[in-house]
């Protein structure tokens, strides 16, 4: 009786390998994945790169940086005019309100100066007369014009002429109104009686020819 028969399994038989083919396999398991992937590029060319786009946005972040901080600046500037547009216009109204209300006063305070003149402002009307005047005169009005004073038309109004050897030029002689100013703003000219110098008589012009003749004024 043969083994076969007995019920033994039979081994089984060596089968020939192609040298081939376990050459190739042992070399792909042999190969790392860097030779699998092909050759890797330099490392200094990536850091380079890395670097040039890093400038450039940063490049670009700072023209961003300039163009808004040019937007600011120039929005303040204008905000700032704005508001000293704003606080001369409110100043010029608030100056002409107070110029038109003391305008209508100044009547009044014709009748006190005349009262005063007169030696008529007495007792209550007395005091009166001086809280307005203490009134007036904190909201600002100025009294001008003085006897004796260079006549200007901007701020005199004359009434009266004559001519007067005790003058070299055109002269306020006597006060008729006083004027009145706020500031810079004159709301009422003085109105003035004036006095020219006798024609043919020496003026300034003369007293300067004559003091070119002699050689000029002595100095001090």
């Amino acid at each position: 009786m043969t083994e076969e028969s007995q019920g033994f399994p039979q081994e089984p038989a060596d089968v020939p390998v192609n040298a081939a083919t376990a050459d190739a396999d042992d070399a792909a398991q042999g190969a790392g994945p860097a030779e699998q992937a092909g050759p890797a590029a330099p490392a200094g060319d990536a850091e380079q790169g890395a670097d040039q786009d890093l400038n450039k946005q940063l490049g670009s972040l700072r023209g961003q940086l300039a163009e808004r901080t040019a937007d600011l600046q120039r929005l303040q500037a204008e905000y700032q005019n704005y508001r000293r547009r704003v606080e001369r216009d409110r100043i010029a109204v608030k100056e002409i309100a107070i110029a038109n209300l003391l305008s209508e006063l100044l009547p009044v305070l014709d009748d006190i100066g005349r009262a005063r003149e007169h030696g008529e402002l007495v007792g209550g009307f007395k005091s009166v007369g001086e809280s307005v005047e203490t009134v007036v005169a904190k909201l600002g009005l100025q009294q001008f014009g003085k006897e004796g004073e260079p006549f200007d038309p901007l701020v005199h109004e004359a009434l009266m002429h004559s001519y007067s050897p005790d003058v070299t030029e055109t002269t306020c002689v006597q006060i008729l109104q006083p004027g009145y100013r706020i500031g810079e703003r004159t709301i009422r000219p003085a109105r003035v009686a004036v006095a020219e110098p006798q024609p043919g008589a020496p003026g300034k012009e003369a007293a300067a020819d004559s003091d070119e003749e002699s050689g000029g004024p002595e100095q001090g």
